[in-house]
């Protein structure tokens, strides 16, 4: 797929850049430094589509006449927002809690162009099932750096990550943190004005 107007990414997430580059697309990265972990009482949902257009927003204004991409991925558990761990003893903190355990990650997805002043945001809800997990287990984990920097202080696609999860019901590129049938069908149906075919 390619765009006539320039594709901004409003997130410094690695994992996001790698995802969007899958879809084939061209894209620049601006880093909206928007603070992801601002809560408030509203829904999940809501609250990630709040934070993901938000970062687009913020971005946006520097770029009129490019297509800015916010998202903003959140695990939640019993009602809780897990951000990302602030520290290793809050990273295992958060494990011991998802051990044996379905929570579920959402991922808010925003797309703003202000050139034609349209704003289309949304999200996708995925189940994920973690086996039991040991201390010992969840010190190798933390050990490694890895869920320091990952809501719910994990990664779906990380090597300990991975085997921890037993199911997960929905999109598994929402877990990674960015759903790419959603973001594509948002493309597609919002956007096909910019799409060159």
């Amino acid at each position: 797929m390619k765009l006539r107007v320039p594709l901004i990414l409003a997130s410094r997430s690695p994992r996001r850049r790698k995802l969007l580059a899958q879809l084939g697309l061209d894209f620049e990265v601006h880093p909206s430094d928007l603070d992801e972990n601002a809560t408030n009482h509203r829904l999940p949902e809501q609250l990630v589509e709040q934070l993901a257009l938000e970062k687009a927003r913020t971005v946006a204004a520097r770029f009129p006449e490019a297509l800015t991409l916010g998202a903003d991925t959140i695990v939640v558990l019993d009602g809780d927002v897990l951000n990302k761990p602030a520290d290793e003893a809050e990273a295992r903190a958060m494990l011991r809690r998802l051990s044996g355990r379905t929570h579920t990650v959402y991922t808010g997805v925003a797309l703003v162009h202000p050139a034609s002043q349209r704003e289309i945001v949304d999200y996708e809800a995925t189940e994920v099932t973690f086996a039991p997990l040991t201390d010992a287990e969840i010190d190798a984990y933390v050990a490694t750096g890895s869920p320091l920097d990952k809501a719910g202080a994990y990664g779906i696609q990380d090597d300990y990550g991975a085997v921890f999860i037993r199911r997960i019901e929905g999109d598994y590129y929402n877990v990674v943190g960015l759903p790419l049938h959603r973001l594509y069908r948002m493309l597609r149906n919002h956007f096909a004005d910019l799409i060159e075919d």
